[in-house]
């Protein structure tokens, strides 16, 4: 950083507030790069004579020394300027407040399904008809959240229970392929087994040793206890009265490819039932996302490029095609660089402008706690590029997602 005097200011040029503190200026970020002669009649107003720029991250260099002190030659609204910044401020810090309680009901009814859901698996096969009727109950909750709902989330958890694992990627991939159903049209009905279906897609896994569920390689004979997981699940079910085909479908036929490469009865194209394919994307969708070793983690952009490019032949083309614009151009859990120079990662989509999602942003001078967030929509940022997080300091990875799962939800489901 280099110091440069106000006067010399001009749009494009990098400034840095981060010495003087963030509830002691109007801007609403500590770093930015000045958009207009507004900002610096605020910063003149402020008293400040000079202020930290950073080259590297302008657009513009400062205005050459003036040959003669800047005298004001014209009436001076740089007062005005700076209230009216400073009521816009208080205003931004209003709604996001009410963006930071919308998170927080989320997260906590987040973790009580995630809870429900622990203790729906865990009912099979002992009490397979009660504990279908709490997954029941439990799809229907997230489908009537889903109806009407215009955005998705993600929660970034610092620590999970390993024995939670099966929990939280079953609700994972029941909330994606909900939403995926939404954008496919389904009915409410067909939503409802689709719920189910996902919810319980792989209970059989119980009856797999932990060892063989995370191995990266299995061996011929450990790959075929893995895959015994559908006959498991199938049996573990069977008790269930009132468990729909649509439904056991899913369990039998998540593994399935469009090319027929899958498993267990090798069916492909149409043969696959419907919710089944459905599911087949969001599950393969969170696996790549939340695998049992985070190293292996991929982000939402990598999962989604490596899903249509190197796996496509597996999947629904329409289907995958759909599930691609239902995330959006930048997936909830990417991290990327915003037009002022800044870190961020998307925390919420907003299908109505799919490039201008709501951000949670890297300042190293704010507590994680009380990161900013910001709405694209509403301020003079965009996103430049997507970056991957190996390319980032760990600080700024730790800050925005601590090591841990990426877990999804709908706006609905928190009402």
């Amino acid at each position: 950083m280099q110091k440069v005097p106000i006067d010399r200011l001009q749009p494009g040029v990098f400034i840095s507030l981060s010495s003087i503190g963030w509830l002691r200026h109007p801007f609403l970020l500590n770093e930015f790069r000045i958009a207009n002669p507004k900002q610096i009649r605020a910063l003149r107003e402020m008293g400040l004579a000079e202020i930290e720029w950073d080259p590297a991250r302008s657009t513009a260099q400062p205005l050459p020394e003036p040959a003669v002190p800047f005298e004001a030659d014209e009436e001076d609204f740089s007062r005005a300027a700076l209230a009216g910044m400073l009521d816009e401020k208080r205003q931004r810090l209003e709604r996001l407040r009410r963006q930071r309680e919308a998170l927080a009901r989320r997260e906590r009814q987040y973790a009580q399904h995630a809870t429900a859901a622990s203790d729906i698996l865990k009912g099979f096969p002992g009490r397979a008809t009660q504990a279908h009727a709490s997954g029941r109950q439990l799809a229907n909750q997230v489908v009537d959240g889903l109806i009407g709902a215009e955005s998705m989330a993600i929660h970034l958890v610092n620590q999970k229970f390993k024995e939670s694992d099966m929990a939280f990627h079953a609700l994972n991939v029941m909330v994606l392929s909900l939403l995926l159903g939404r954008a496919l049209d389904l009915s409410e009905d067909e939503l409802r087994h689709l719920g189910v279906g996902a919810l319980l897609h792989d209970v059989g896994k119980a009856e797999i040793p932990p060892r063989i569920l995370r191995a990266a390689t299995r061996t011929p004979p450990e790959e075929s206890f893995y895959r015994a997981h559908i006959g498991y699940g199938i049996q573990a079910v069977a008790g269930a009265q009132g468990i729909k085909v649509a439904e056991r479908n899913i369990i039998a036929c998540h593994h399935e490819h469009w090319d027929g490469s899958g498993f267990p009865n090798k069916l492909a194209g149409d043969k696959i039932p419907r919710l089944a394919r459905i599911v087949a994307i969001a599950n393969r969708y969170d696996n790549l996302c939340n695998p049992f070793e985070l190293h292996h983690a991929k982000t939402p952009a990598e999962a989604l490029r490596q899903m249509f490019k190197t796996e496509g032949a597996h999947f629904d083309p329409t289907m995958l095609q759909a599930f691609i614009k239902t995330l959006g151009v930048y997936p909830p859990g990417s991290f990327v660089h915003l037009s002022n120079g800044a870190v961020g990662l998307v925390v919420e989509t907003n299908p109505d402008a799919l490039l201008n999602p709501l951000i949670m942003l890297y300042d190293r001078d704010i507590p994680r706690s009380e990161a900013m967030l910001l709405d694209l929509r509403e301020v003079d940022l965009k996103i430049d590029s997507a970056v991957s997080p190996a390319k980032l300091p760990v600080e700024v990875v730790e800050y925005l997602a601590p090591r841990g799962r990426l877990d999804y939800y709908v706006e609905g489901t928190a009402r």
